[in-house]
């Protein structure tokens, strides 16, 4: 063999050297290495989820939950002429989007269900998105961070409209903040709005029984919701019959 054949031979070893995977043989050129654009085109890394909205409400109903919302206790009847419902405490993380934190609980609401145009003694619950600012009852304070009226006129008697005794249903109260004054005692009588649009709409102490217009919840129930609520956090209530929430 020729000096000049063996060193061609040699460069072509060297050439398939570095052509890994290639297959050539000696003398035969290395493939060209990948183009930047396919060498780049891999997969990258997967978005992140949407955060989430609150369940069971409608681009409509959801529409109305202000922004600054960061607690929200949504209230859920069967029907439109139904008075037991269901409750359920969330909050709102900014990554993650809304999460349950409490209940789901048993619920009462008006005797004759639900309206979204309440009406003074139309013994329904007005539907909608209002505000949760105010507290207060018979019982001393439980430790909420909303302002806690204690005072004896939240004393009721009587019975109800199933027969049931009505004591201590106003022991703790939350005020619903629909026809009335934010910022002031749930005793306020104030109605913005006109006395003919009702008022005086609570989250109390259930009596197993269906309300005037007001949403009941358990004692125990009431009691964690009060140390709940934080006034920082914007709570509101959203409430009504379920097909109506979920337009």
């Amino acid at each position: 063999m020729t000096v000049s054949k063996a060193l061609a031979l040699a460069i072509g070893a060297v050439v398939c050297a570095g052509a890994l995977g290639t297959g050539c043989a000696p003398g035969q050129p290395a493939a060209a290495p990948p183009s930047p654009s396919v060498a780049s085109a891999r997969p990258g890394p997967s978005a992140a989820p949407a955060p989430r909205p609150l369940p069971g409400l409608g681009p409509v109903t959801r529409a109305r939950v202000p922004d600054e919302a960061r607690q929200a206790l949504v209230v859920t009847g069967p029907g439109e002429d139904t008075f037991r419902a269901r409750a359920v405490l969330y909050e709102r993380f900014p990554e993650e989007g809304w999460r349950a934190v409490a209940g789901p609980w048993p619920a009462h609401n008006g005797l004759r269900g639900w309206s979204e145009e309440h009406r003074a003694g139309d013994l329904r619950t007005p539907v909608g998105v209002f505000g949760l600012s105010d507290a207060g009852g018979r019982l001393p304070d439980p430790g909420t961070r909303m302002p806690y009226d204690e005072d004896p006129d939240f004393e009721v008697t009587g019975t109800g409209h199933l027969g049931e005794d009505l004591e201590g249903s106003f022991d703790y109260v939350v005020a619903i903040d629909y026809n009335r004054v934010p910022g002031t005692t749930p005793l306020d009588d104030t109605r913005p709005m006109g006395a003919e649009l009702g008022g005086g709409v609570w989250l109390h102490v259930d009596h197993e029984g269906p309300t005037n217009a007001c949403v009941s919840l358990r004692e125990e129930h009431m009691r964690e919701l009060l140390l709940a609520l934080d006034p920082e956090r914007s709570p509101v209530v959203v409430m009504g019959p379920a097909p109506v929430l979920a337009s």
